[in-house]
């Protein structure tokens, strides 16, 4: 089978496992079916990067196209996988495949088949359930194959007399409920993300200076992720100088940077399936004007306060009304509103400047799985969960509503926060944050 997958079946054993197993108790007495993640063409013959769905990931660790996973609790073989077969012609095109030998031998599969028979096999496997976890409507083929397949396995327990599933559930309320509350290796793993993300962004730090273009600190961060292990950025990276910065999603990342402007970078790097996600913002030419100051000073004490709000038994919508809070605040001693701070709250007239949320969870997922309410409230916080903290402002150049020395800027400070029984845990605080360790790193003086 070859030293790579020797080595990845150790790992995966000790990982997915036991997290698969959790799964399966908490399934109780109904079956789940997974599908793989499609893969895409970029152009002609060439396909972009594959990335597997991070479900089946969580679940299996098995990261090759075209794959099905059934898990089926109280069963003789609880975890079976339909897979892409060994094919030496094949392989020597795309690689090494572990086929269904090396489902059962590495991954841990009760049972394994070549994928072209999943359509022959699935509806006996079905029956003997009355629920299956599913998420129909993400891909027509597959719901059209489940539609049959139950089709099918309700004319064979006319025979039988086996149950078949007559109730479907969503996957997000099982599986999505143990993937928000992560373990103690999924922890180390994103904290290793946060780290390389680390280096990444103080080495796009050190690299920033007027004329530099915006993709040249891109590939600052490219070329630290790849360098120290990580598959590769999380997400697309957002490099913003100057004016860029007001565009929240601003991804083209070809412009030179201007002395005086300030530059956002938003960028997190993947390790081992888990992605990071830290904003910066700092001084093109290492050095905060006194309106930088002012603005991002407004945004470090917003999210200095959501941190605190970060607590187990507050609710995951408490820390954006800290943020909101502050915010507002700051907004009317630097003139940009008038009034009652909780008058222009209730108004949302902080929105003309932070539009956005100021957290989502973390992990596999650079905006991962889980629900933000539960039983009509927002979310309560529970040690072991992984959020972003990530206010802003963002101020137009030509925003004559605001004073003159504010326009044009764009200000985003992200970190990653891990909620524990003893508080807030910032896994990204080793990046420069405060005005004086970015000018002092920025100078070399850290």
């Amino acid at each position: 089978m070859g030293n790579y997958f020797i080595k990845l079946g150790y790992f995966f054993m000790q990982r997915y496992h036991d997290q698969r197993n959790r799964f399966l108790k908490k399934l109780g007495e109904d079956a789940a079916l997974l599908f793989s993640a499609p893969e895409h063409h970029r152009n002609g013959d060439a396909e972009y990067p594959y990335r597997q769905s991070s479900d089946l990931i969580y679940l299996t660790g098995w990261i090759q196209p075209q794959a099905v996973v059934l898990l089926r609790p109280g069963a003789k073989e609880p975890f079976i996988m339909f897979v892409q077969p060994k094919e030496p012609s094949r392989e020597i095109w795309t690689g090494i495949r572990p086929g269904p030998e090396g489902a059962v031998e590495i991954y841990g599969a009760d049972a394994a088949y070549p994928i072209s028979e999943l359509k022959k096999r699935i509806p006996a496997l079905l029956q003997g359930y009355t629920g299956l976890h599913y998420d129909f409507g993400e891909n027509e083929e597959h719901d059209s194959l489940v539609r049959k397949a139950i089709a099918t396995a309700r004319k064979l327990g006319k025979d039988n007399g086996m149950d078949v599933p007559n109730r479907i559930c969503s996957l997000a309320h099982t599986l999505h409920e143990l993937r928000l509350i992560k373990s103690e290796d999924e922890i180390e793993v994103i904290k290793k993300a946060a780290s390389i993300t680390k280096d990444a962004h103080c080495a796009a730090m050190k690299a920033t200076k007027p004329g530099v273009y915006e993709y040249e600190l891109e590939a600052e961060l490219l070329y630290h992720f790849r360098k120290n292990g990580g598959s590769g950025p999380g997400y697309t990276p957002i490099v913003g100088g100057g004016a860029n910065a007001v565009i929240l999603h601003y991804i083209e990342n070809d412009s030179p940077l201007q002395d005086g402007d300030l530059v956002c970078i938003d960028a997190g790097c993947e390790y081992e399936w888990y992605t990071a996600d830290v904003t910066r913002t700092w001084p093109v030419n290492g050095t905060f004007t006194p309106a930088q100051k002012e603005l991002y000073a407004a945004v470090l004490t917003a999210q200095e306060k959501s941190i605190q709000a970060s607590i187990v038994g507050n609710s995951f919508m408490d820390i954006h009304y800290a943020t909101v809070r502050s915010l507002t605040q700051s907004m009317i001693r630097l003139g940009f509103l008038e009034g009652d701070v909780e008058e222009l709250i209730e108004e949302k007239a902080y929105k003309e400047w932070y539009m956005h949320g100021t957290s989502h969870w973390l992990g596999m997922d650079v905006h991962d799985v889980g629900s933000y309410a539960s039983k009509g409230s927002s979310m309560p916080l529970d040690a072991g969960m992984v959020l972003t903290i990530e206010p802003g402002l963002y101020i137009a150049a030509d925003d004559e509503r605001v004073p003159i020395q504010y326009r044009g800027m764009g200000i985003r400070i992200e970190d990653d926060i891990l909620i524990t029984e003893d508080g807030p845990v910032i896994l990204t605080e080793e990046i420069p944050k405060s005005i004086e360790d970015i000018e002092s790193y920025m100078k070399g003086q850290v």
